[in-house]
């Protein structure tokens, strides 16, 4: 009874007013990897009459109560033990915003906290941080009503600014004319000096109409991946793209387009005309969307020092091999195990190249319940398209294929799909293939039981490796370790053998 107290009493969620939607996201517990367990989204237009009558509109506000009232009931029927309530352009701009903010406190609950434009950019950024690998570049958060924009260094952060950029303010400011838009965002992105900063870095673009753009481009290149948390474009074809996508969206030629809710539709025009005009103005390497945004900034920055500290990649690999793997010990010892190998076999490796062989280590039993014939392809699923930040897609693939061939093994017909393989250059790919005989090796010697791979050890005499079982679990020793030894060593350049010791 305590233990389900205190499992309740560890989630948490926000309540995030935006101008344009209004979202409850519950979460698992208060953590460097987030683990969403519930995500709904109501897009009620707050901000849609702000710009030109200085109000939120009756009927976005009573939609926004309704939701909000569900909100506090879902809260309720979950048991959530902490709530956070967030509230930003829309609500600040408006005259009546204070007054609104009073009656959706009263069935919130909870105080809402009204952001300011800076504290907004803060709060994206540090998203960004919590959800992106030692960032570098601008961070772009375009909500209904403005646009955040803030210089990001790895985990420093520099004074942001914010401007009424927003596809509802754009839309009402302009009464609905891409002409006039398009010299409301010239001049406001010239009060942006955070923008020069952005030469040949990445922009990083975070709020649900740019996620929109992002997945029609995804569907429109036949990109094998779905994820959009770390998709990446470079800036030349994020440029073509965007002004593509502003004149057919001007001219309503994707009205019927079923991958964007109709909602928001109407402001994709906008959100295009924005993000080309930025590219324009800073010139980056590339353009990164980002699914961390406010709220994980605001979770992140509650974070101690130590929980913030750490790889948020690390993280979401350790609690998916606590959940699924059949011995959490086992892929701390597998850590232990590849740094032996990599240590004796002498490969090269850079920091990255260990932070993901890590990762495949930590993963690379979580598909052990799955069928038999299946377990490559669904693993390879699992990893490709999983629900964490802190890594490229191309890391992704490289780390489901380890996986992958840890699974299906190395033969030419158990390969994957090329269109995930076409992801990773060829030199990921050989590391992939590395790997993953190394993990068929360590899984089959030691039945995923903690306390076997410490007992063995490699040996390294000229071109020849040895993998040496200490005397207590010689009776572990058969032909099929053998044959995988020696296909590991063979991709590594080596000739291997077994030894009893």
């Amino acid at each position: 009874m305590t233990a389900r107290k205190s499992k309740r009493a560890a989630s948490v969620a926000v309540i995030d007013i935006g101008s344009n939607s209004v979202r409850l996201v519950v979460y698992q517990a208060l953590a460097r990897s987030l683990v969403t367990l519930f995500n709904e989204k109501t897009l009620c237009g707050l901000g849609r009459e702000v710009q030109s009558t200085g109000l939120l509109a009756d009927d976005a506000v009573n939609k926004a109560l309704t939701a909000l009232r569900r909100f506090r009931a879902l809260c309720k029927v979950m048991k959530v033990g902490r709530v956070y309530a967030i509230a930003t352009a829309a609500c600040r701009d408006a005259r009546n915003g204070q007054e609104f903010i009073k009656r959706a406190e009263r069935l919130c609950g909870v105080p809402i906290n009204i952001l300011s434009g800076r504290r907004e950019a803060e709060l994206s950024a540090l998203g960004v941080i919590s959800g992106i690998h030692q960032p570098d570049g601008i961070v772009g958060d375009l909500g209904g009503g403005s646009l955040e924009l803030i210089d990001v260094r790895r985990n420093r952060l520099h004074r942001g600014v914010t401007l009424p950029l927003g596809g509802l303010a754009l839309q009402d400011a302009s009464s609905k004319s891409i002409k006039r838009a398009q010299s409301i965002v010239r001049a406001e992105l010239e009060r942006a000096p955070q923008l020069a900063e952005g030469r040949g870095r990445r922009f990083y673009a975070v709020g649900g109409t740019w996620r929109a753009l992002a997945r029609i481009h995804i569907i429109q290149s036949g990109y094998p991946l779905r994820v959009m948390h770390g998709y990446s474009i470079p800036a030349t074809e994020a440029l073509t793209f965007a002004r593509r996508l502003r004149r057919l969206a001007g001219a309503n030629a994707l009205a019927d387009i079923e991958v964007v809710a109709e909602a928001r539709q109407p402001l994709l025009a906008y959100a295009a005309l924005v993000l080309e005009h930025v590219i324009r103005v800073a010139k980056p390497e590339a353009i990164v969307f980002s699914t961390y945004g406010v709220r994980e900034g605001l979770l992140y920055e509650m974070l101690p020092a130590r929980e913030r500290a750490k790889d948020g990649l690390l993280s979401a690999a350790q609690t998916l091999n606590e959940l699924l793997s059949r011995s959490a010990q086992h892929a701390k010892e597998l850590i232990d195990w590849t740094d032996r190998f990599v240590r004796v076999a002498k490969l090269s490796e850079t920091p990255e190249e260990r932070r993901l062989r890590h990762v495949a280590c930590l993963l690379s039993d979580v598909g052990w319940r799955f069928h038999p014939d299946y377990r490559g392809e669904q693993t390879l699923n699992l990893v490709c398209n999983g629900n964490f930040g802190s890594i490229t897609h191309q890391e992704r693939a490289m780390v489901a294929l380890s996986v992958f061939y840890r699974y299906a093994g190395l033969r030419e017909e158990t390969e994957p799909l090329a269109t995930i393989r076409a992801l990773v250059s060829p030199a990921m790919l050989e590391r992939a293939r590395i790997l993953g005989a190394a993990f068929r090796l360590a899984h089959l010697i030691s039945a995923a039981r903690p306390g076997v791979l410490p007992a063995t050890h490699f040996r390294s005499k000229g071109r020849k490796l040895a993998l040496v079982f200490e005397h207590r679990m010689v009776d572990l020793v058969a032909d099929r370790a053998g044959s995988r030894f020696k296909q590991l060593a063979r991709l590594v350049g080596r000739s291997g053998s077994i030894v009893r010791k």
